[in-house]
């Protein structure tokens, strides 16, 4: 097999082109990320509340325009869906420049995230149907590397603006994120036309959704992404509310968690290449989760040096776990996937991730923060269980694969 990438970079000239895309439109996002929230409260005026409402609004939209949008992308040409919608999601940003009430604000949001949604179920079709040879997995563990350093990057330019604190210094950083995804959505057209395949006569227009172990596979994926948001949720509040340790150990966590994600995304997504190697990385992976979260239950009660120890070796743990489910999760997601349908399966792969999205904060408050320590070991054991029940049900899955006309492996 080809090389993926040589001396850091993809060798492959159209992964490179995916590769500078998610570069340079991730790098907008990092910045935005970091200031929208604080130029809709303070600057324009809104509550934190609405400001809330709002992105929910959008990420219900964007929810449910994935697998309709990634089927328009089969059946109309990946490469020019994905670009259009790319290209729509920025000016999104723009109309964000002339936002100065509430439902301005929600019908903004609704409007980008739709866009930008239902591009990236496109483009991960499109990259599920070139990156060929066992790399479809391996490429998708590179693009979220590349993603945390560009986030990363993004982030310290929203700094600068939040230094600044004024209205054009946010504005500018709209600017920004919108010139950065108008210009990944203009880059796209350096890539090849991928034919598109319309439906055939008797063939249903969302398959997916008739695809039982498919979709059984897609909810245990999203049961396991879970971890992610009590990374995100859980452990800010577990350190502030059930430890000793300072509040600031939450950016050493997030910053441990980014850098090894950089370092280690690709290497730790080997070998998830096919739907049953990738079924038992999910099972090892969930098995190192359940094991980070046990650590970290343990923070509750010591000092503060042993509670931070605690939380490092936890953290390390699990995020070991989240490289190697990932690259499970991306195995038995495309080797599923009929090649002609990509964009519609993986579309409706990233709503069992938004559904963990609407689920998971709840859940995760519930269990972690107001029941404590026995709750991280109910959650681990959950995620843990999720990822297990994923082998048998893969295996169903490729019994009936002949039926959906789907692919046994990402390559």
């Amino acid at each position: 097999m080809q090389p993926l990438t040589r001396h850091g970079i993809p060798t492959d000239p159209n992964l490179r082109i995916l590769a500078v895309g998610t570069l340079v439109s991730r790098g907008g996002s990092g910045a935005l990320v970091t200031t929208f929230a604080l130029y809709f409260t303070r600057i324009v005026g809104l509550e934190p509340a609405q400001v809330g409402l709002a992105l929910s609004a959008g990420a219900l939209v964007g929810m449910f325009s994935q697998v309709p949008v990634g089927h328009l992308g089969d059946v109309r040409g990946p490469r020019e869906v994905m670009r259009l919608f790319t290209v729509l999601a920025g000016f999104g940003s723009l109309g964000l420049l002339f936002v100065d009430q509430f439902w301005g604000l929600v019908a903004v949001m609704a409007y980008t995230t739709g866009m930008e949604a239902g591009g990236n179920a496109v483009r991960n079709g499109y990259i599920a149907r070139i990156a060929t040879g066992g790399q479809g997995v391996l490429f998708k563990a590179y693009l979220r590397a590349v993603t945390n350093v560009s986030m990363a990057l993004g982030a310290l330019l929203g700094g600068l603006a939040l230094a600044v604190d004024t209205g054009w210094a946010y504005k500018s950083v709209f600017v920004l994120d919108a010139v950065c995804t108008i210009g990944t959505g203009l880059l796209f057209s350096l890539l090849p036309h991928l034919a598109p395949s319309p439906r055939t006569e008797g063939e249903p227009r969302l398959g997916v959704l008739r695809d039982t172990p498919y979709v059984v596979a897609t909810a245990l994926s999203g049961i396991v992404a879970m971890h992610f948001i009590v990374m995100e949720v859980g452990i800010p509040l577990w350190i502030s509310e059930h430890t000793t340790a300072p509040t600031s150990m939450v950016a050493v966590l997030l910053v441990l968690n980014t850098v090894s994600v950089a370092l280690f995304q690709v290497r730790l997504a080997r070998g998830a290449d096919d739907v049953t190697s990738a079924a038992a990385a999910m099972v090892r992976g969930g098995v190192w989760i359940a094991a980070g979260f046990a650590v970290i239950a343990l923070s509750d009660g010591p000092g503060q040096v042993v509670a931070v120890a605690l939380l490092i070796v936890g953290s390390s743990v699990h995020v070991v776990g989240e490289m190697i489910t990932s690259g499970g999760q991306w195995g038995v997601s495309m080797g599923l996937a009929p090649t002609e349908r990509q964009g519609q399966y993986q579309g409706f792969a990233g709503l069992g991730f938004s559904l963990a999205n609407v689920v998971a904060p709840t859940m995760i408050t519930v269990l972690c923060i107001e029941w404590g320590r026995p709750g991280w070991f109910v959650m681990g054991g959950l995620i843990l269980g999720a990822a297990a029940a994923l082998k048998p049900v893969s295996a169903w899955a490729l019994a009936t694969r002949e039926r959906y006309g789907a692919a046994t492996a990402t390559g």
